[in-house]
């Protein structure tokens, strides 16, 4: 698991070979003193040999700033390199992210997502810190300390024979114990995430209905659910360091009893046992280390699945195989017996054979009830989403046949929810043409017939529009959304019931601009009002999934019940 993180490192190899490099010093350094601290007493005292006392403790001295100063500049690399090992891999899940199709997308909530980018890679970055550092100490530390207390006395070295083993397999039953505790504490913060997320988004509707109270029950409840799950989570864990201090505490009574017999006997000098019992400390506080260590990464280890679950994700549409060379020759588009489901299950077909050819320059509405899968069929213009059988040709070509990119900018999509982004009304516009100049700019706007309600603006074109245009009204985030698709200069256009939110004079306007904006450019139009597909060459009725009926709106108001009954029951509401 951790090899796949490794390549999120680049860029920070260097500092973190320091901060392990650094820290085996300082852990030399510091296994060493207790040795001086022997001579001292078995050599210097029992001699009365003041000079060799002086001389040794300088050196322990000079050791143990030297120890401090290894174990800073460690702390320093390891700080900066976790810091960039986090960057790069919040980078690639978002890289990762990006690449992805709807349907992808579609498997992963946004909170997740969110709770992923954030707290998992928190937990990942703090475990990188440890893996580089601590668990390059503890382990030299506990057989460097081991080592020197064998040196010492070998006979009261077998202590640990038994300790060591027995806190090992206590910490790692534990740990096996409290990792799907653990996963399950995510997905409750996933939850909690998504209830934020929600209210923020929702809270002019909250408080337009007063539901405060309710929602913030809702939190309470989340918030308590992420407790709970938490609770449960660590209540195992915090074992882990009461009955590692118990070790420690039963090795050191066990130490000063033998050897305190050794010395009585002679076997043993009273600097050496002096010596063992900060080895002791070393090693048990280096078992401590491990513990806490291991309660970190058990924790980690569910976010790391977590993250590995979007870095593994295999994305749903690719384009290796297609050609680098090939462009969009014009908006002719052609479904050819297209079969289409989001549970790529052919017993649930969303889009059931779809047949339809579309010339170039043609201008086509589609209209039908809701879950008609109207949203469905144009999706699968720009590969959104690919077929489950049959084909689609922009261009006299499978849509399969170019590259992403190159189909992508020459089709413009106004989808059903209107999304702005934090900046300027210009910043976001040219989304469309990053190049566009200021009076292509305007242009795309008259035509959406926006901007009159810019230049209204004290700031006109510059005003700032807010996390998610919330500066701006419905029907205005709408015009917006089709200025900066027109900006594109596309050769296919696609409106998403894009002109919902604006009154039957405004969508006349903009209808009529199209026209004479995007001619050769071949339009689709999904609507629920016919006034606003009456006008197209052709009008496609869909129902359940498939095509009912296609013709001009005469033809459909002799044959076809489904949109003469919408035409009917929409003259009525007019009347």
């Amino acid at each position: 698991m951790l090899k796949k993180l490794f390549p999120f490192v680049r860029g920070y190899w260097l500092r973190s070979a320091l901060a392990s490099l650094t820290v085996i010093c300082e852990v030399l350094l510091e296994v060493y003193i207790p040795y001086l601290m022997a001579d001292i007493i078995n050599i210097g005292i029992a001699n009365g040999d003041v000079s060799f006392i002086f001389r040794r403790g300088l050196l322990m001295i000079a050791m143990a700033c030297l120890s401090l100063s290894m174990g800073a500049l460690s702390g320093w690399f390891a700080a900066d390199a976790s810091a960039g090992f986090a960057k790069n891999l919040r980078a690639g899940l978002f890289r990762k992210v990006q690449d992805f199709s709807f349907a992808n997308v579609d498997k992963f909530s946004t909170a997740s997502l969110v709770t992923r980018l954030t707290t998992d890679v928190t937990n990942v970055q703090q475990s990188f810190m440890m893996v580089i550092r601590t668990l390059v100490r503890a382990p030299l530390m506990l057989i460097a300390a081991t080592v020197m207390a064998v040196r010492l006395n070998a006979e009261l070295a077998t202590v640990f024979a038994f300790a060591i083993p027995l806190l090992g397999a206590f910490i790692i039953i534990l740990g096996s114990k409290a990792l799907p505790r653990f996963k399950a504490m995510l997905k409750k913060y996933d939850g909690l995430n998504a209830e934020v997320q929600e209210n923020l988004i929702a809270i002019r509707v909250v408080k337009a209905f007063v539901r405060e109270k309710h929602e913030n029950e809702r939190f309470t409840s989340s918030a308590e659910a992420v407790r709970e799950a938490q609770a449960k989570a660590e209540r195992l864990l915090v074992l882990v360091m009461p009955v590692s201090q118990y070790a420690l505490y039963l090795c050191m009574i066990a130490v000063c009893y033998i050897g305190g017999h050794l010395i009585v006997a002679g076997d043993m000098l009273t600097g050496d046992l002096m010596s063992f019992i900060s080895y002791i400390s070393q090693i048990l506080s280096s078992l401590l280390m491990v513990s806490m260590m291991f309660v970190s990464l058990t924790m980690t280890r569910a976010s790391m699945t977590r993250i590995l679950e979007v870095l593994d994700e295999q994305n749903d549409i690719t384009d290796d195989d297609a050609s680098v060379s090939l462009s969009v020759p014009d908006g002719s588009i052609e479904f050819r017996d297209v079969c289409f489901s989001y549970a790529k299950d052919p017993n649930n077909l969303t889009l059931s054979h779809i047949n339809l050819k579309i010339r170039r320059g043609e201008t086509i509405g589609i209209i039908g009830g809701t879950g008609s899968a109207k949203s469905s069929l144009v999706q699968l213009i720009p590969r959104l989403y690919d077929v489950l059988s049959g084909s689609v040709l922009v261009g006299g070509h499978d849509v399969r046949e170019y590259k992403i990119k190159a189909l992508r900018d020459s089709v413009s999509m106004v989808l059903q929810k209107n999304v702005l982004f934090s900046g300027t009304i210009r910043d976001n516009l040219r989304w469309g043409d990053a190049e566009a100049t200021d009076a292509e700019v305007e242009d795309a706007c008259r035509a959406a017939a926006a901007h009159d309600f810019i230049t209204s603006f004290p700031a006109g074109y510059d005003t700032d529009l807010g996390q998610g245009g919330v500066n701006v009204s419905g029907g205005q985030k709408q015009r917006l959304c089709i200025a900066r698709a027109l900006l594109k200069r596309p050769k296919i256009i696609i409106l998403d019931d894009s002109t919902s939110a604006v009154d039957t004079a405004t969508d006349a306007a903009i209808r009529k601009a199209l026209r004479e904006e995007l001619a050769g450019t071949t339009t689709l139009i999904i609507a629920q009002r016919i006034a606003s597909v009456m006008d197209a060459d052709r009008i496609v009725v869909m129902n359940e999934g498939t095509i009912a009926d296609i013709g001009t709106h005469e033809e459909l108001l002799e044959r076809s019940e489904i949109y003469r009954e919408v035409f009917e029951s929409q003259q009525k509401g007019v009347a």
